[in-house]
């Protein structure tokens, strides 16, 4: 399907000639996937359908205890500080975006009155800037009124590099103003296709300003706010213990009719994702069971009683290992893994390329994920556009030795290679969890024979996935040779997700760990091609650049990509929640409800 195709199908569209749903079948069978041809209606002018869960219930209240369970047991709540997506999923109870993402990629209104469109004056069509007019009548948990001062405090408070926020790539760029009480303006300071990142979804939840405005730059961890939330959401803060349990209630001034369902919400942490399945698929004991990182064979098993069902929700979300290209066991500047140095191995893009003739996805995909994931060699996954159909992944135990061979890697005599002195041992770490620890087992096992040592080490999830800047077990530090973890695309569009392989968004001490290139490792061309993206209005050409930046990454195997992951939850089967693959899970947590 070429442009012109494209935008008679539109005008259709727009006549009335041709439905939505039509036109996005049409753009499926040509390769372009839902959220991205929403995304194509939206900037044509064509409002968004919403497919948000249609919500029964005649008034708020009524449904007794909402129980979550999250695994891996959050340890903040400060959304702006949440690298974790456990910390996101938390953090979104109690705080709200303008907008965010519906499971088909739709851009539904949350503290907006309305999406910005051209047709109604918001959105400029030169891709300059952005107009966004607030719902009124809103009250932050406390009663004070959310006004658009507290938007362009939290635009101020991101965008500051002292407060080092993990959402800052999201803010530092960008201009906001205050039009009036409800109206704020965001100036672009270059064309941008994809506006609709800051203020939306898991990076866009605003912050109170008389929380927190004394707590900004410096001072940002010290805010009794990152702990004890005050926010617009529909469950206000009873209590929180780190690691351990959060505990709301009803927001009886939330700004949705009729909603929340629930009066209480408990959020219980730690455990393992097996005992959180069997607590809701078997014993029923709690109603929803967040990332499900079970084998499959395991959740068939449990789904056999009856109480409950799993769903898989489509994502683009993707498990992956990076591989360390810096020094993880010397420290510079009081950090490892720091960006100044060179991994003795791992820098050797031969090694690299080996590594990844070992991992054997199919398997792993086959005997572990079953229906929750398929095997790739991409890194982006979803939409469909935007993966690159150059990259593949081949399981070879005998050329991985050819290249080692031929680079120069001798095969010592208790078994491992070795050059100038340096053997090819690593330490291969990830979050506790069986099928992780089982994925790590295969790839240890394929390497033996091709004269790799790896070493296993497993971290307690919630330590994994913290932001604790003083903990060395973080994914974020990288303080080993190679790890292994699922990253979440935020939004229907890869632009945000692919910051994960920009020079200036490196992980270090500076920004405490919170920069989104966690493999620090960074490339020119990269660089170059996503800067460009960042203005293309193209989306053809747009969508070229972004997979360039991907096919950089995966071919020097710095990002060795396993599988695409769909999102996997189980509820009981009364419960109706609505799940979205491109926001958080809690995402319209007030629309959930009891039949």
């Amino acid at each position: 399907m070429n442009e012109d195709e494209i935008r008679k199908s539109i005008a259709e569209v727009k006549q009335g000639t041709l439905s939505r749903r039509s036109f996005i079948r049409t753009m499926a069978a040509a390769g372009i996937a839902a959220p991205v041809a929403s995304q194509i209606l939206l900037w044509n002018d064509v409002a968004m359908a919403d497919s948000t869960l249609q919500y029964k219930p005649t008034k708020a209240g009524g449904g007794g205890p909402l129980k979550i369970l999250l695994w891996q047991a959050p340890t903040l709540l400060n959304p702006h500080f949440a690298i974790g997506t456990k910390d996101q999923v938390a953090s979104r109870i109690f705080f709200e975006p303008l907008a965010g993402w519906d499971k088909d990629g739709n851009l539904i209104p949350c503290l907006a009155a309305e999406i910005p469109t051209k047709a109604n004056g918001s959105l400029a069509a030169d891709g300059m800037s952005v107009i966004w007019k607030l719902k009124q009548g809103v009250k932050w948990h406390d009663g004070k009124p959310f006004t658009a001062d507290d938007v362009v405090f939290t635009w101020a408070y991101a965008a500051d590099l002292a407060t080092a926020a993990y959402s800052t790539g999201s803010y530092k760029d960008i201009t906001v103003e205050k039009i009036d009480d409800h109206t704020v303006k965001v100036l672009f300071k270059a064309p941008t296709p994809f506006w609709a990142d800051p203020f939306v979804g898991s990076v866009g939840q605003i912050l109170p300003k008389h929380h927190f405005g004394d707590y900004a730059g410096a001072k940002s961890r010290e805010a009794p706010g990152n702990l004890k939330p005050v926010g617009t959401g529909p469950y206000k803060f009873v209590e929180f213990k780190p690691g351990d349990l959060i505990l709301a209630e009803r927001n009886p001034d939330y700004h949705v009719r009729n909603q929340p369902h629930f009066d209480t919400l408990e959020v219980k942490g730690g455990g393992d994702a097996v005992s959180a399945a069997r607590a809701v698929l078997q014993t029923g004991e709690y109603d929803y069971a967040w990332n499900l990182l079970v084998e499959d064979e395991v959740l068939k098993r449990m789904e056999a009683s009856g109480k409950g069902k799993v769903e898989f929700t489509l994502s683009g979300g993707v498990e992956f290992i990076v591989l360390n290209t810096t020094d993880p066991w010397t420290e510079v500047d009081g950090e490892r893994s720091n960006a100044k140095t060179k991994h003795p191995t791992l820098s050797d893009p031969a090694v690299r390329r080996a590594f990844n003739l070992l991992v054997d996805r199919e398997a792993i995909q086959k005997f572990i994920y079953g229906r929750a994931a398929v095997a790739t060699a991409s890194f982006v996954n979803q939409p469909s556009q935007f993966k690159s159909s150059k990259l593949k992944y081949e399981f070879n135990v005998d050329k991985a030795n050819k290249i080692l061979d031929e680079a120069g890697w001798k095969m010592g005599a208790d078994g491992i290679r070795e050059k100038d002195g340096k053997k090819l041992k690593y330490v291969f770490q990830t979050s506790i969890n069986a099928p992780r620890q089982k994925t790590q087992a295969i790839i240890k096992q394929a390497c033996q024979k091709a004269g790799i040592d790896i070493e296993l080490k497993s971290v307690t999830a919630s330590v994994f996935f913290s932001s604790d800047v003083g903990n060395p077990d973080t994914y974020s530090k990288l303080y080993c040779d190679m790890e292994m973890y699922n990253t979440t695309q935020p939004q229907p569009d890869p632009e945000r997700f692919l910051n994960q392989c920009v020079s200036w968004e490196i992980a270090n001490k500076e920004n405490k760990w919170l920069g989104r290139n966690i493999s620090r490792w960074s490339d020119p061309e990269a660089d170059k091609a996503y800067k460009t993206a960042q203005q293309e209005l193209d989306p053809v050409k747009r969508a070229a650049l972004l997979i360039k930046v991907n096919e950089i990454f995966c071919e020097a195997n710095i990002l060795v990509p396993l599988l695409s992951r769909n999102i996997v939850g189980a509820g009981v089967n009364s419960l109706m929640a609505d799940i979205s693959g491109w926001d958080v899970t809690t995402w319209n947590l007030g629309s959930w409800y009891r039949v």
